[in-house]
């Protein structure tokens, strides 16, 4: 059997602390790791429990980097139960993620996109994810 590949999710941020209670709270995802000091970086790793993939974002104290996403460099997450999808919409809102309109209008017709304020976005999809 061979291992099962593992997505991360790197991004470089202004605001550690802020960006890992952000999502943490506003995606209902937990800590599974963090870092201090390694080469000069800070890190954290966010994601959930069993799932195949986690977001990191990361500082670098000596030579930090601007975040510099665009309007198309989401992460979706599908939410197909409608009550689920609201609330999710819900802790975006509470943990200060900015409703924005979707560069690409697929994704306000059945979601709502969320910026954080380094520009990163997150679209909440109201629907089952299918191929």
């Amino acid at each position: 059997m061979s291992a099962v590949a593992h997505l991360r999710i790197a991004r470089p941020v202004s605001d550690l602390a802020r960006s890992c209670a952000m999502y943490r709270d506003g995606l209902g995802l937990r800590v599974l790791g963090s870092f201090e000091d390694h080469a000069g970086f800070d890190g954290v790793m966010l994601g959930l429990d069993g799932a195949g993939w986690h977001l990191e974002f990361t500082h670098c104290r000596t030579h930090p980097v601007a975040p510099a996403p665009t309007a198309e460099d989401l992460v979706v997450l599908y939410l197909p139960e409608a009550a689920g999808w609201e609330a999710a919409n819900a802790r975006m809102a509470a943990a200060g993620f900015r409703p924005v309109s979707s560069f690409n209008p697929y994704w306000d017709a059945r979601g709502r996109t969320w910026e954080d304020p380094d520009g990163y976005r997150v679209v909440l999809q109201n629907a089952a994810w299918g191929a």
